[in-house]
């Protein structure tokens, strides 16, 4: 592949980049709005020849222990996650930073602000902080795709893995990027010392030193990376620091010129030098960073200096939700907003579940089975397109936490003394992590019906292949589940009687009963008939 133009999204870019760059290993879950990384891998056709790993993960905990098992390989991998993943796989993640890598590692993470699609605005630069690892928050998309190579680089140069952080606009949005030669893949190469992931407390004492002592190298890097900068401007009354994507935000502003010094930040830790000189000279710093004020409570806690900080915390820049060219106006000063107005016309719509969905069907059963007989408050949710029962018509949910949860919250119910109580779950999800979940309740043989809704994929994030297709059965009656009391039934309306009739069975069974309402998802059906066709 020569050098070309190519018009990517912020996701693609890194896939292409990685690609370009000589990765082995793509590792994710898909998660909103990370999930077209993996897809664009998926469907390249040079990843295919070079026999390039790219395969869904189970979860995100699976995805990051594969990538820095490939590491210890010597050859170079990516795990990719939203940022909500990044809490399933803070084990290895926070462990990566005292081992260490061998082949190039980066670990990438889509943050979603103003939950678009997410139940938090977590800010995932506080996380690779914590963990002791570099941090590429790319501006632009031509960034992204120059920083994965970056990012190998130092990975290897430093043996850490490397942290990248996109945002949801960054993820979504398009622009023409410039690409590469193409790198040849790393051979096999084991790690130097044997024992470098063995972290064992003796050893990991040693790795932890070396942790630390990296940090001032990672500083000296910061300072010295291309994507970090100094830009000088004639009013000293105000310093502005500019962080990822609201860098550009600046820019749209003041069409790249603006009359105020700016550090631009995309590359972590902060470049002390680059923050000292904007605190010498500036009468007080607005610092712009989409997500939560990382950089801004470093300063107000940092600077022996009598110099005013503003963003977040001090309300000149909304402590919720994204940015936006209009929010950056607004903290400025500037009267004029960027873009028309959104007309009055224009109405909110709610989302709900798609015309034939398999869930629908589902719920009308439960309302009917439990709801209508037990009253509200009986089912716990979980992740996935099913929680949309909890609005209406159905209002059957109660409760959406996290990946899993549904039925470790359900036996809780139980314990407590609630019945029914009744958890309601993915296929895909319960693979991902409902599974111990499960295996808890079959020991204690709590008294809980839990639905395992399959409609044979992923289908909030696309469609992506579920782990759980053809093995349900298998996996629950082999968690402990008695084989008597796994019940499959097809969700439609034709059906619906005998859902109910099955549920009010299970619910009168004391102990663990699984109901597997099994029926394929519309779209990812009506794609396969379409594609039959051609």
């Amino acid at each position: 592949m020569t050098k070309k133009k190519m018009l990517f999204l912020g996701d693609e870019a890194v896939a292409q980049a990685a690609i370009d760059a000589g990765i082995s290993g793509f590792y994710a879950y898909p998660g909103t709005p990370s999930t077209e990384i993996m897809e664009y891998a998926q469907g390249s056709k040079t990843a295919a020849e070079r026999n390039i790993h790219r395969t869904w993960s189970a979860n995100e905990k699976t995805a990051v222990e594969a990538a820095i098992g490939m590491s210890y390989a010597g050859k170079r991998s990516m795990a990719m996650m939203k940022h909500v993943g990044l809490n399933v796989a803070m084990d290895p993640f926070v462990n990566s930073g005292v081992t260490g890598a061998n082949g190039g590692c980066i670990i990438t993470v889509a943050d979603d602000p103003s939950m678009h699609s997410s139940q938090d605005e977590q800010d995932s630069r506080i996380l690779a902080d914590f963990a002791l690892l570099p941090i590429l928050e790319p501006s632009n998309q031509q960034e992204a795709y120059d920083m994965v190579f970056y990012g190998y680089d130092i990975s290897e140069k430093y043996k850490t893995p490397v942290f990248m952080r996109l945002t949801t606009r960054l993820s979504h949005s398009r622009a023409n990027v410039e690409t590469r030669e193409p790198r040849p893949q790393n051979e096999i190469r084991l790690p130097e010392d044997k024992r470098q992931f063995v972290l064992l407390p003796a050893i990991a004492k040693k790795r932890y030193k070396r942790t630390l002592a990296n940090q001032q190298l990672l500083l000296e890097e910061s300072e010295k990376a291309p994507w970090n900068k100094y830009i000088d401007a004639p009013d000293k009354s105000l310093g502005i620091i500019a962080c990822g994507l609201a860098y550009n935000y600046l820019m749209e502003n003041f069409d790249g010129k603006p009359p105020y010094p700016v550090v631009k930040i995309s590359q972590y830790p902060a470049p002390k030098c680059y923050v000292e000189k904007l605190a010498r000279e500036c009468e007080k710093i607005l610092v712009l960073e989409e997500g939560m004020p990382m950089i801004e409570r470093q300063l107000r806690g940092l600077l022996d200096r009598d110099v005013k900080v503003l963003g977040r915390m001090s309300g000149e820049i909304p402590r919720d939700g994204e940015l936006n060219p209009n929010i950056v106006a607004e903290a400025l000063g500037l009267k004029e907003s960027i873009g028309l107005p959104v007309p009055e016309l224009v109405a909110g719509r709610p989302p709900k579940l798609c015309a034939g969905c398999s869930h629908a069907d589902f719920y009308a059963a439960f309302v009917d089975a439990i709801k209508n007989k037990y009253g509200d408050g009986h089912l716990f949710g979980d992740i996935g397109c099913y929680t949309l029962g909890a609005l209406p018509p159905f209002q059957a949910v109660n409760s959406c936490l996290d990946m899993g949860a549904s039925i470790t919250m359900a036996k809780g119910a139980a314990d407590s003394g609630i019945f029914p109580a009744c958890a309601v779950i993915g296929d895909s999800t319960f693979t991902h992590s409902g599974m111990t979940g499960l295996l808890d309740a079959v020991i204690d043989k709590a008294n809980i019906v839990v639905f395992i809704s399959d409609n044979s994929t992923t289908g909030m994030t696309g469609g992506q292949k579920s782990h759980a297709e053809g093995r349900l059965f298998k996996i629950v009656t082999g968690l402990g589940v008695d084989p008597e009391h796994v019940r499959i039934v097809v969700p439609t309306k034709q059906n619906h009687d005998e859902m109910v009739k099955v549920i009010t069975e299970e619910v009168e069974y004391n102990g663990v009963s699984v109901i597997i309402p099994q029926r394929e998802c519309m779209q990812t059906l009506r794609r396969k008939t379409k594609a039959a066709k051609k």
